[in-house]
């Protein structure tokens, strides 16, 4: 460690003995006290979270994670300690933390250290950088940090490296390939293949030779033997997309393929072994679906081992600026989007997520001479001010925020629904501009 605990009741030999033991840790790992202080660093975290010339020996762990003047609850996010507390035990949660590097996705674990009698005397925190998703513009793959994009994010982290079936939901347009791929990549079988099976527009004769491949002759146009989807997913992943739209008939010889491991090829009578990892995604409402009688009970509860619920653009505001300049970047031209289209961004409703978000710039790009996209370069759908029922305000309340905060009577809470966004990110806005004191 950097230093020897500071703290007299929390230097017992025990967590003398705890300190030198997280000495050779490969992780990044911290000692905190029961007040939030950081009481020992391993040298692995002073590479990853420290800067090189700061120690953070005494200083509060959210004001180095989070730049924070209060805990993390305090500022409308999760904080382990508390729960941690309220547990008695351990607690896991994904965070977005300053880094030398610029703000990061960190997998956070925190486990409680008793005394003798029992009481909590201090904490270890364990942290993992989360490396398939960026918390700033990046050119491909996941990019997010809001509290709704998180939770999705934290769900895959935890299912990513068993060998569970999951299940994403979802409306069209909210990144459920990438998701899938994230998963993929955060796995056992991230060197094997990531195969991608579109299930949506295939009859059932097309989706089994598709999926199981076929042997020569075995129907008009079959001139040879060609390996199926199963077969090229050997050793990887195995991606059905839009799995409602599965044929019915075809739904029961999945459900084999997934229960069995084993299939046959489409003319074959040989019994052939699979081994994949298997993801399935839609935008359909299968519970739905099984009551008609359109979707398999016994396919879907072997699909819903791990569900997990990709958030709609609407719920992810304050990632809309991220995902923007992610976007803009991507392209041969350098572009950037001043502070009123962004706005109007915020403020739409986007039915098509973010596959419409995208196209919504690739259009404006086109307007943009000088190189900067304006509210005049966004479609009139975009820009027209949106009706918030239930608000004392006007909609689409375009005020300063320290006029709005004046004017508003509800809780900080109600306030941040208003605006369209997370209390953490209403919570940021307020301490940048010394709104956040009573």
């Amino acid at each position: 460690m950097s230093a020897k605990p500071s703290d007299p009741g929390a230097s017992s030999d025990h967590v003398r003995s705890l300190v030198s033991f997280l000495e050779h840790e490969p992780q990044p790992m911290i000692v905190l006290d029961t007040d939030y202080n950081i009481l020992a660093a391993n040298p692995a975290y002073q590479r990853q979270f420290a800067s090189p010339d700061t120690s953070v020996l005494g200083r509060k762990c959210y004001a180095v994670s989070h730049r924070y003047s209060v805990p993390c609850d305090q500022a409308g996010e999760h904080c382990p300690m508390r729960k941690a507390q309220e547990l008695n035990g351990p607690d896991r949660v994904l965070h977005v933390h300053h880094t030398p590097r610029g703000p990061e996705h960190v997998d956070v674990e925190l486990r409680p250290i008793f005394d003798e009698g029992g009481a909590i005397r201090a904490y270890v925190e364990r942290l993992t950088l989360v490396r398939s998703a960026s918390a700033r513009p990046s050119n491909d793959g996941l990019v997010g940090c809001s509290p709704a994009f998180n939770l999705a994010l934290s769900e895959l982290k935890r299912v990513a490296t068993t060998l569970l079936p999951v299940l994403l939901l979802g409306e069209s347009g909210t990144g459920k390939e990438l998701f899938a791929r994230a998963v993929h990549e955060n796995s056992e079988r991230a060197e094997g293949p990531f195969v991608v099976v579109d299930c949506s527009g295939l009859t059932e004769t097309l989706f089994e030779s598709e999926l199981f491949g076929h042997e020569k002759g075995a129907f008009t146009g079959a001139v040879a033997r060609k390996p199926g989807l199963v077969d090229i997913a050997q050793g990887g992943t195995l991606f059905l997309d839009e799995i409602g739209d599965v044929p019915l008939a075809m739904q029961v010889k999945l459900l084999r393929l997934i229960e069995s491991g084993t299939y046959r090829r489409v003319g074959s009578v040989e019994t052939l072994y699979a081994n994949f990892r298997l993801v399935a995604a839609t935008h359909k409402p299968l519970e739905t679906m099984m009551g008609s009688g359109a979707f398999r009970q016994d396919l879907y509860y072997r699909l819903s081992t791990f569900p997990i619920q990709l958030p709609p653009l609407r719920d992810r505001v304050e990632d809309i600026g991220l995902l923007a300049n992610s976007f803009l970047q991507r392209g041969e031209r350098r572009l950037v989007i001043d502070t009123e289209a962004l706005a109007s961004l915020e403020r739409y409703g986007w039915p098509g997520n973010i596959r419409e978000l995208r196209n919504v710039l690739d259009r404006a790009s086109l307007f943009a001479d000088d190189g900067v996209i304006r509210n005049s370069h966004l479609p009139p759908a975009i820009t027209a001010p949106a009706a918030l029922p239930g608000v004392p305000l006007a909609a689409g309340d375009q005020r300063p925020l320290a006029q709005t905060v004046a004017a508003f009577k509800g809780t900080r809470s109600e306030l941040a629904k208003y605006l369209r966004i997370s209390e953490r990110t209403l919570y940021r806005r307020l301490r940048e501009q010394g709104l956040d004191q009573p």
